[in-house]
């Protein structure tokens, strides 16, 4: 199963990659730059067929890629030479005006951002469904009372429905996800529905620096009712079946599922279940199977909300995408300035590894469900890794292909060519601070698995 995870990564960051390397590409061709080699992925060419002028290649290693133009690497040559400026010629990089060589850097980020769009509106179009529940709460207090979060100070109950954020109207507890995590830090007001009256509250989400995401200490309140029950696991043994509804675990009251959270610190050995099967009161024993690390298996699902967005045509899909699309942008480019309040990086921070896994991951629970939730949950998240993709290449970074448009954007305001030495001592700043993060990226990947 691993295996087909990681494959299943790499085919989704392939796709990512071939689609920016793509944007170089057109965009080379367009503005009169010739193309040496287009490849997906780096090292040596493990598969390549020449067409035309271009050799298209398959590398070794499948994470990344490179579009190959004339001359770009001119600039050294100059500098080994002594010259001033790179010396044009027809075809090469440098041979080109500077807007067309920023027009070239620029796509590469601007197809990530297309393809967002056309990915989320596919999705939209067909229709997605969503699992969530609904919009009640349990204070995390209730699992652990030694602890304080900003929903007790906010006077939230176990129990509450919270029914509006900043104005915006909570249907789900995926609502109240995505709105908190967005708004570390900041004063929010909520109307909350208890005991069929409606109170308006405000909380202050703190900021999680473990992902940089803003939290109010609340878990989900989802009914003790089973949904599904795992072939040959401890509660398939124990006897229960779809629709028992868990009333009480070794003598407590069962109100929600979070409140096995408590129960399973201790570690028991057996869990004495008392639930409802059409009416009628049983008992069962459940004994949990625990791993080398603590973590417990029961076997046990419970029921959820299930709704499904109508289909749209192409006009209301496009228009919707590329709403979709901007605000993972705009929260996108939030998230960047947490990178500088204290959280932890090494979590914070996913590198190659552990963006593959996720994609993999998620790709093999979507598709197990259904084909059509696969490719819309693939879609989404593939959708996410673009636009970051996009953004952290438009940073004014060395290498990068925003430093690029910078260097280009000098060029153009001062209207003669840049010197050689200026380009090169860029270049190489470049290339220690992107090495000095992969590092660091690499080395978050490595703790968190781990961590894991």
């Amino acid at each position: 199963m691993i295996i087909i995870k990681i494959l299943l990564g790499l085919i989704g960051i392939g796709v990512v990659i071939f689609v920016h390397e793509l944007g170089h590409f057109l965009a080379a061709r367009l503005v009169g730059i010739d193309v040496e080699a287009f490849s997906l992925g780096w090292g040596k060419a493990i598969l390549k067929k020449k067409i035309g002028s271009v050799e298209y290649r398959i590398g070794l290693f499948p994470l990344g890629g490179y579009c190959k133009m004339s001359g770009e690497n001119e600039f050294q040559q100059a500098y080994e030479n002594k010259r001033d400026s790179v010396e044009p010629v027809k075809g090469t990089f440098f041979s080109v005006s500077p807007v067309r060589r920023i027009i070239v850097s620029f796509a590469g980020p601007f197809f990530n951002l297309i393809f967002a769009v056309i990915a989320l509106s596919l999705v939209w179009g067909a229709g997605i469904t969503v699992n969530t529940v609904e919009n009640k709460i349990v204070l995390a207090s209730s699992i652990d009372p030694d602890a304080q979060y900003p929903a007790d100070s906010a006077q939230l109950l176990t129990g509450d429905r919270i029914v509006e954020i900043a104005g915006k109207p909570i249907a789900t507890y995926l609502d109240i996800q995505e709105t908190i995590v967005l708004n570390p830090e900041k004063e929010l007001p909520l109307k909350v529905e208890r005991n069929g009256e409606i109170h308006s509250l405000k909380v202050k989400p703190e900021l999680d620096k473990s992902t940089g995401s803003g939290k109010i200490g609340v878990y989900y309140w989802a009914e003790p009712v089973v949904s599904e029950v795992v072939p040959e696991s401890p509660a398939a043994l124990a006897g229960l079946e779809p629709e028992d509804r868990i009333l009480k675990i070794n003598g407590q009251d069962f109100p929600y599922t979070v409140a096995l959270i408590p129960i399973m610190r201790e570690r028991p050995p057996v869990l004495s279940v008392e639930f409802e099967r059409n009416g009628q009161t049983q008992t069962t024993d459940i004994v949990p199977w625990y791993s080398d690390s603590g973590d417990a298996t029961i076997g046990l699902g419970y029921k959820t909300l299930h709704y499904r967005t109508p289909s749209l045509n192409p006009i209301q899909a496009l228009r919707t995408g590329a709403s979709k699309a901007w605000e993972t942008f705009a929260v996108s480019v939030k998230s960047l300035s947490l990178l500088f309040r204290g959280i932890d990086l090494t979590q914070a921070i996913s590198g190659p590894m552990r963006i593959t896994m996720m994609v993999g991951e998620i790709a093999t629970e979507s598709f197990g469900q259904s084909i059509g939730t696969g490719f819309s949950t693939l879609a989404n998240f593939l959708s996410l890794i673009s636009i970051s993709l996009c953004i952290m290449n438009l940073l004014p970074l060395p290498i990068l292909d925003g430093g690029m448009i910078v260097l280009f954007l000098i060029e153009a305001i001062q209207r003669k060519p840049l010197h050689p030495r200026f380009i090169i001592t860029f270049q190489i700043v470049g290339v220690v601070l992107i090495f000095g993060f992969m590092a660091f990226a690499f080395f978050g990947d490595i703790l968190y698995f781990v961590r894991s």
